[in-house]
């Protein structure tokens, strides 16, 4: 029997990433993928066309979403597997983070102003006007391409080097939820949690924590982790009796390199994911 591959994290125009999500499922096909998902960063906006582009071209697609969190003030973001992306209550509570997220928007444009850049929100907005619908956010990739644009850096790395990433010099974080409600909201329409990369936070005891509070699963193969970070996250998954998944974390290709990696460079046989690949066979566009 043939294995069934899936590429469970990438992420479209819908959020902060550079292809739609028509796109993304193509190049999933390309890439000898079976499955999908697509998790855009608090939003659901892209799942449909990506759910019609699967269908076409014979490809499962899993309706996802990435949660923004905050947890002992670092930035952790939980996995949504097959959520209903029609449930009203669901919807409304990811508007609910969108609208955080224009806030910590408005706070790295002040920062940045405050450096002697002259760059508005509005520039920013402006500057993806031309790919974003109702429900998509905008992020700090847009403000960077801003920067970069504007000449204030050379490279979006520098931007998020410089300015952007966690600790640098224009970064903000407002208050947000805690992960324990993303897992809640998540399970509430229907889906299934994971912890994503949790090798990025720095932080195994609270990795440790967030998945005793009802995860169903943990991220442990991700583009971003070392291939020892890889076996140890696979370890205590399955030790605390989650599932274990993998993503690329793909959000496009800039200069002929993909961000954080192609799609299908984290990949996981299906047949370990029954529950998650059996509810997204069922997803309709």
């Amino acid at each position: 029997m043939a294995r069934v591959e899936g590429d469970l994290h990438t992420h479209t125009i819908a959020s902060d990433g550079l292809q739609s999500p028509a796109a993304n499922v193509r190049m999933a096909k390309e890439a000898g993928l079976s499955v999908l998902a697509i998790t855009d960063h608090d939003t659901v906006s892209g799942v449909v066309e990506a759910l019609a582009a699967g269908k076409e071209l014979g490809l499962t697609v899993v309706p996802g979403v990435e949660i923004s969190t905050v947890a002992e003030g670092q930035d952790i973001h939980v996995l949504g597997y097959n959520v209903d992306i029609t449930d009203a209550v669901f919807l409304e509570r990811l508007a609910s983070l969108r609208d955080t997220r224009d806030v910590r928007n408005q706070m790295i444009i002040a920062k940045l102003q405050e450096l002697g850049m002259a760059v508005t929100l509005a520039e920013v907005e402006q500057e993806v006007a031309h790919i974003k619908r109702k429900g998509d956010t905008v992020g700090r990739p847009h403000i960077a391409a801003v920067l970069l644009k504007k000449g204030y850096v050379d490279t979006i790395t520098e931007a998020f080097d410089r300015y952007l990433a966690t600790g640098a010099a224009a970064y903000a974080n407002p208050p947000r939820i805690a992960p324990e409600t993303a897992i809640t909201w998540i399970h509430e329409a229907g889906g299934q949690a994971v912890l994503a990369h949790p090798g990025i936070y720095g932080n195994d005891a609270l990795v440790e924590a967030i998945m005793r509070q009802g995860l169903d699963g943990v991220e442990a193969y991700h583009s971003d982790h070392t291939s020892e970070q890889e076996a140890k996250y696979a370890a205590l998954a399955e030790g605390a009796g989650l599932f274990v998944t993998a993503g690329s974390d793909f959000h496009g290709v800039r200069d002929g390199e993909a961000f954080h990696a192609a799609i299908g460079a984290r990949r996981i046989d299906m047949s370990r994911l029954p529950s998650i690949l059996q509810q997204a066979k069922g997803a309709r566009p």
